[in-house]
């Protein structure tokens, strides 16, 4: 019997909620006009389409890669727990930030208290990255990689003491022999970004991955599909959007959906794009995804 995992990324709900003038302080304020010029390209209709899309198919877990919002306004964390709340329970459903839930300093604390149902470890109650969620087989790994940055900038980092916790439990999944699924905001591997939006860590991240093996890496952030294997080995996915218009070039809306089999020894995975073709109205199968 399989397992299926839905994967959807960067939502950047909206409107932004009208912030006061003394929130509009550093990089609030850049973020906030960009985000004027281009709210069109998120559409909160489309988002509610692929939702229902998603609890359609019922899958056995959502994973959310980070950005569910866009300048860290104190209401829009009010924001995004209700729409975390409307995928599904806690435990069916796993979070892990982006950069823009981290936008600015105050984040850190924000997340935690706001998010901790959703990126928790089992059995634990309160926010703690990397985390370890074990679903039958499966072994969902959460990392963080948002960090509040300059203007303009848009890069991410794990840091040395999650990179630790990272290695230790890849480690001990792997050695239980589980599927594991490692779950992140920006692209893995270095040059998965382009500059200022990056993975600092990457090749860090790569050497982590490379000693204990992993079967399914995910993650957001370019608002584009992207498919790379790691080290030659592992596959990393990357999902568009789950709000962009459906006329955005190369950023049409789309959420992916996993099935994960144990056949013998080894492990079947087959991989299915759901999204909106080219100034589209209906979500469809729209490809499927080689791992």
């Amino acid at each position: 019997m399989s397992f299926q995992i839905a994967h959807l990324s960067d939502s950047h709900i909206g409107p932004i909620p009208r912030p006061r003038v003394r929130e509009l302080m550093g990089k609030r304020l850049s973020g906030y006009i960009n985000w004027q010029r281009r709210s069109h390209i998120h559409n909160m209709g489309v988002l509610s389409q692929i939702t229902t899309d998603i609890a359609a198919h019922a899958p056995d877990h959502i994973a959310m890669t980070g950005d569910i919002l866009n300048i860290g306004l104190a209401e829009e964390f009010l924001q995004a727990r209700r729409w975390l709340e409307t995928l599904g329970a806690p435990h069916g459903v796993s979070f892990v930030p982006g950069n823009h839930d981290a936008y600015v300093r105050s984040a850190h604390r924000q997340i935690g208290e706001t998010f901790a149902p959703w990126c928790a470890n089992d059995g634990e109650s309160h926010t703690s990255f990397p985390y370890l969620r074990i679903r039958g087989e499966v072994a969902l790994i959460g990392l963080s990689s948002a960090i509040p940055t300059a203007p303009l900038l848009a890069s991410g980092s794990m840091g040395p003491e999650q990179r630790a916790a990272f290695d230790k439990i890849l480690g001990q999944v792997s050695a239980q022999g589980l599927f594991r699924v490692v779950m992140i905001h920006h692209p893995p591997w270095v040059g998965g970004a382009s500059f200022g939006r990056g993975l600092r860590d990457a090749s860090q991240f790569e050497d982590i991955v490379a000693r204990h093996g992993a079967d399914l890496v995910i993650h957001g952030h370019n608002h584009k599909f992207l498919r790379k294997k790691l080290r030659g080995e592992v596959p990393v996915i990357g999902v568009a959007s789950a709000s962009a218009v459906p006329g955005s070039p190369r950023h049409r809306a789309a959420w992916h959906l996993y099935s994960i089999e144990r056949r013998g020894n080894g492990w079947h995975v087959e991989g299915r794009i759901r999204g909106f073709r080219e100034h589209g109205e209906t979500l469809e199968d729209i490809g499927q995804i080689e791992l």
